[in-house]
């Protein structure tokens, strides 16, 4: 759900993009019907797309807050993605003085890559961007001032925004104007963009790698022991106990690292003076205590079942 206008040329490079992204949930073969309808130009207002989504049975959200245009290096780089059920789609154009280059990504991944010296690129859906070929051709200068083709494409955007519920009034607009030959263009993108992917893949593998820890954090704080027996009293020095772990029960630290296992010791602290070896730690509503006479302990550790 997106419409990016992009001008290269030999004296640079504008681009124009609306911001609004649009989510999706419900049956799939509604949805179809939905997309199909506003595709082809068939609801023209947020009202009856709203309407029409909502006798689907298909839920919508509407944002008009996303950044579809970003400034790299001495390019500006248009983007619109579609998220599949295992990877991100994404379409890409980097733009500066005298070169282009169209990129597409799977995830991280380039599975298509061409490069231009000048043109009007336009990606959006099909009706989108029809209408936006069609007002382009009427009304685009080309001895114009990169400001003003940016002022007429951000003008063409918030039309086309009053036609089709997929484009959205609020728009961007970068320029970026270097000196380039055509060669030292295509260079500077190719560095340009190498980099840029690198920095998508580094960045899809900490999120990776955060998602992963959070799974690992639910599933953790899932199996903390609030209730029940975890071990016992196999050593006491002064106020400072040892306690064997029972075999169902292990030891974490904050980060969910295993310090101890069933059957391994874990210190613990108490002040009564009546502690045995032998004596059952249990947990009970939730307080660490003896079994015996519910005095409680203390410890820095997590106790979860296995």
């Amino acid at each position: 759900m997106s419409l990016i206008i992009a001008y290269i040329g030999k004296n640079g490079c504008v681009m124009a993009a609306d911001k609004r992204k649009i989510g999706y949930f419900g049956d799939k073969e509604n949805l179809k019907i939905l997309e199909d309808e506003l595709y082809n130009g068939e609801i023209d207002s947020d009202e009856d797309f709203l309407k029409r989504a909502e006798e689907l049975d298909i839920s919508v959200k509407i944002t008009d807050d996303a950044s579809k245009l970003k400034i790299v290096g001495k390019c500006v780089r248009g983007e619109v993605s579609t998220k599949g059920t295992f990877e991100t789609r994404r379409r890409r154009i980097y733009g500066t003085t005298k070169g282009y280059q169209l990129v597409e990504l799977l995830g991280s991944e380039v599975t298509s890559r061409r490069a231009g010296e000048s043109g009007i690129i336009i990606f959006g859906n099909v009706f989108a961007k029809k209408m936006a070929e069609n007002l382009v051709s009427k009304r685009f200068k080309p001895s114009s001032s990169l400001k003003s083709k940016g002022e007429i494409f951000e003008q063409i955007i918030e039309e086309i925004a009053s036609m089709t519920p997929t484009v959205g009034k609020n728009c961007d607009v970068l320029r970026q104007d270097p000196l380039f030959s055509t060669n030292q263009a295509q260079q500077h993108l190719n560095r340009t963009i190498d980099q840029d992917v690198k920095v998508l893949f580094k960045f899809r593998q900490s999120l990776k790698e955060q998602l992963i820890q959070q799974s690992r954090e639910i599933e953790m704080s899932n199996k903390i022991i609030d209730e029940g027996d975890v071990g016992k009293v196999v050593s006491i020095d002064g106020n400072m106990v040892f306690v064997q772990l029972n075999d169902k029960t292990q030891a974490m630290d904050e980060n969910w690292k295993q310090l101890a296992g069933p059957g391994q010791n874990v210190i613990m602290f108490t002040e009564n003076d009546n502690i045995k070896l032998g004596d059952k730690v249990i947990i009970k509503n939730e307080d660490l205590c003896l079994k015996k006479d519910k005095s409680s302990l203390k410890c820095d550790v997590i106790l979860c079942s296995l």
